[in-house]
């Protein structure tokens, strides 16, 4: 694709390529279930528009999404993880298997991008009307909802303090 990419997408690769960063969102979407571009958006909007989303607006733009990351994005994320014992010994399958793993990883990489145009178009609509604060304070409560919408019978995670550091850092990159 020829498409120059989205403030969101350079935003969530600038956050997302900090190592603690990396870390706290992959320890979140395994213990927790948290999307991680549901949670790079919550940063971004917070952190570069200090946009604040209320918890129905959360539900309403998790909704968005919901079909395509349970059944693209997750099932690619599936095949790569179940691929990646096959890649990795000895076998003869070894290198087409992890020829294969390298493909379906760019595609689970091209659909989570597809998924952050889809938040993009989201975010659009609605951003004039979006309540403002500082970025530090918009960023934690958007991520703050975040979490209420996915606390079931468990309490909510603590807060992604290297997140919120990388959102408020980048933020000034991506306004520039």
């Amino acid at each position: 694709m020829n498409e120059r990419p989205s403030q969101f997408w350079t935003f969530s690769l600038t956050v997302y390529g900090e190592p603690a960063v990396q870390q706290e969102c992959l320890e979140l979407q395994d213990r927790h279930g948290v999307d991680v571009n549901l949670l790079l958006f919550c940063a971004f909007v917070g952190a570069v528009h200090g946009a604040v989303l209320s918890e129905e607006e959360v539900r309403q733009l998790a909704g968005a999404v919901t079909d395509w990351q349970q059944n693209v994005v997750r099932s690619l994320r599936q095949a790569r993880r179940a691929l990646k014992p096959l890649a990795t010994d000895a076998s003869p399958i070894a290198a087409p298997a992890a020829a294969l793993r390298a493909t379906v990883k760019a595609m689970e990489l091209e659909a989570e991008r597809i998924e952050q145009m889809i938040l993009d178009c989201w975010r659009a609509a609605r951003l004039g009307v979006w309540p403002r604060a500082e970025p530090v304070a918009a960023v934690a409560g958007n991520i703050r909802a975040l979490f209420a919408i996915g606390a079931e019978a468990m309490p909510p995670p603590e807060l992604p303090m290297h997140l919120l550091a990388a959102a408020l850092a980048a933020a000034g990159q991506v306004r520039a």
